[in-house]
């Protein structure tokens, strides 16, 4: 996985939907066994708002799918949900945020409580973090 630091640096700060994304992008993308970059295509059921769209950032750098490349697709919706595709094989899997971290993640009130969550998440396994809603368990 790509370090905190590196993606620190390309969102502009720490928080704990940007490692969400991170997890995401990773987890989805071994789970389809997809090439990062150009293997998979994403589309990104989420609230087109922030912080849930700091998602999108960490995803862009964990998969290596990005928006500009047109392999990963934002859809505003109320509820996180994220579809990977492997583009060779078709593989499919939707995952989304285990229940106990969303709720922690919407009572987050202050940014030192978010950076605090979103160290604790970062030392967390994906598997305790992200739920497969369809396909591969």
């Amino acid at each position: 996985m790509i370090s905190l630091n590196s993606a620190i640096k390309f969102h502009g700060h720490l928080g704990p939907w940007l490692v969400i994304g991170l997890f995401m992008g990773d987890y989805g993308l071994r789970k389809i066994k997809a090439k990062r970059y150009f293997g998979a295509q994403i589309a990104v059921s989420i609230p087109n708002k922030k912080p849930f769209s700091c998602l999108i950032d960490g995803l862009q750098l964990s998969s290596g799918c990005t928006l500009g490349k047109g392999n990963i697709r934002v859809i505003s919706a109320k509820q996180v949900k994220l579809r990977f595709t492997n583009k060779r094989t078709k593989k499919k899997i939707v995952l989304g945020i285990k229940n106990n971290i969303l709720n922690k993640l919407l009572k987050l009130k202050t940014h030192n409580d978010s950076v605090k969550f979103a160290k604790q998440i970062y030392k967390m396994k994906p598997n305790s973090v992200v739920k497969i809603l369809e396909g591969e368990n």
